[in-house]
């Protein structure tokens, strides 16, 4: 059976970072990990299904893996299946979200469930705002959206890993839907349930959704945790000085120098140098960044080309060549202690965190002595002076500068280094 991994969506919940399919954690992106946990399952005929914003980078990475172009990404879930079903009309279809990741082995465990269908029931323990299902037994009847809490059909959530063996039933429900709303696939399914026999797994494993750019500390804390035991290659350095505590990963070329030290679990890419008196702890750090001197990272994920100095990273999620200057820190919890709100495409959001410091995108420059406060986010392009303190997200390309006491932005016209010319600083660390 062919598996369709989605990856269309355009992540615009996901800002400021970018493709959320693309973002590295772990020395691989969040496509990669998916990629390997379907094939540990033994799904073997994979086809990723994307879109003309992602799909030419996807295939740069799996340059073998088929592939399906969404055609109408405003159709969302109902338009990937009709892209799949025009170009595989005839043949049984596991479809899995590129945004859910969870234990291979309940894929195994769908593949081998009876029924006309399969859907996989994720077991929830406190109210969740998605779709609930109702069920008869293992037999799934339908699909609640948002109830409420108190209102709960069951504990079941619909998680997208489903199995379609009728593609033409599928097709037909799909093309007999009220498309004036966005929920044509579950009004599908809804039709599917009362003619044929679609069949729950139940799943109360690990799971973590990625649709918001916090997602991604929850998100390296359970491939941190997948870790177990210390791994480092034999052309990175270590000094003697050097304290490597628990399970750590340490990529080709890495250095680690004096008195540094580095706390598992804990993920450090390739090339990339943990400075003199510098701490690293439940962290993943990716290819070519600069952990500088007496840089403390802490809980954070660093995408890559990311360069530090005598700064804190406290909880955040940094994207792309990134610098910071010296004294720069990242408020990671409230004074009251209370959970940390965000806003997301004008809504306001509680990321039901305690602790959530910076979320930064690419090729950004923060300057010396600049205080982010806790769950702020920079767009990427922008350039933050030195002594500025940040209270509300920074839009793309900004110039941010402090004068008397007010933050002012204005377009950022400054010219921005690159990677490669930041290789020649690195080679003198």
């Amino acid at each position: 059976m062919r598996t369709f991994l989605l990856i269309a969506g355009r992540s615009t919940r996901f800002w400021p970072l970018a493709d959320k399919n693309l973002f590295s954690v772990c020395g691989k992106t969040l496509l990669e990990h998916q990629v390997e946990r379907l094939r540990k399952a033994g799904c073997k005929d994979i086809v990723l299904v994307g879109g003309e914003h992602n799909l030419e980078v996807a295939k740069t990475i799996y340059p073998d893996i088929p592939t399906v172009e969404q055609e109408d990404l405003h159709l969302g879930m109902r338009g990937a299946i009709l892209s799949i079903l025009k170009a595989y009309p005839n043949d049984p279809l596991f479809i899995v979200s590129g945004n859910d990741v969870v234990d291979p082995s309940i894929y195994t465990a769908l593949l081998n469930a009876p029924g006309d269908g399969v859907i996989l029931a994720y077991e929830v323990k406190k109210y969740f705002p998605g779709g609930y299902l109702t069920v008869d037994g293992d037999r799934a009847t339908g699909i609640v959206e948002k109830p409420g809490e108190g209102n709960e059909p069951s504990n079941l959530i619909n998680l997208v890993a489903h199995i379609h063996q009728d593609p033409h039933a599928l097709q037909e429900t799909l093309n007999d839907v009220d498309e004036s709303t966005d929920d044509g696939y579950e009004q599908a399914l809804a039709k599917l349930f009362a003619s044929h026999v679609y069949n729950t797994v139940s799943y109360s494993g690990p799971w973590q959704a990625v649709k918001y750019p916090w997602h991604i500390l929850d998100l390296s804390d359970l491939l941190l945790n997948e870790i177990t035991e210390q791994l480092i290659h034999s052309s990175a350095e270590i000094h003697s000085s050097a304290e490597i505590i628990g399970n750590v990963v340490i990529e080709e070329g890495a250095r680690v120098l004096h008195n540094a030290v580095i706390r598992g679990p804990a993920y450090i890419g390739k090339n990339v140098i943990v400075a003199n008196n510098a701490l690293v702890r439940g962290s993943s750090i990716g290819d070519n960044s600069v952990v500088g001197f007496s840089t403390e990272v802490k809980s954070s994920v660093l995408h890559g080309n990311v360069w530090t100095h005598m700064n804190y990273l406290g909880d955040s999620v940094i994207g792309n060549n990134v610098s910071f200057g010296a004294g720069t820190v990242t408020g990671n919890l409230r004074l009251d202690e209370e959970e940390i709100f965000s806003t997301v495409k004008d809504e306001k959001m509680n990321t039901h965190k305690i602790k959530c410091g910076s979320i930064i995108g690419d090729n950004c420059r923060i300057g010396i002595h600049v205080s982010i406060n806790p769950g702020i986010k920079i767009g990427s392009g922008s350039f933050i002076s030195s002594k500025t303190l940040l209270g509300s997200d920074i839009p793309d390309d900004t110039y941010v500068v402090m004068k008397n006491g007010v933050m002012e932005m204005r377009k950022n016209t400054a010219k921005l280094s690159t990677s490669d010319n930041r290789e020649i600083f690195q080679k003198k660390v």
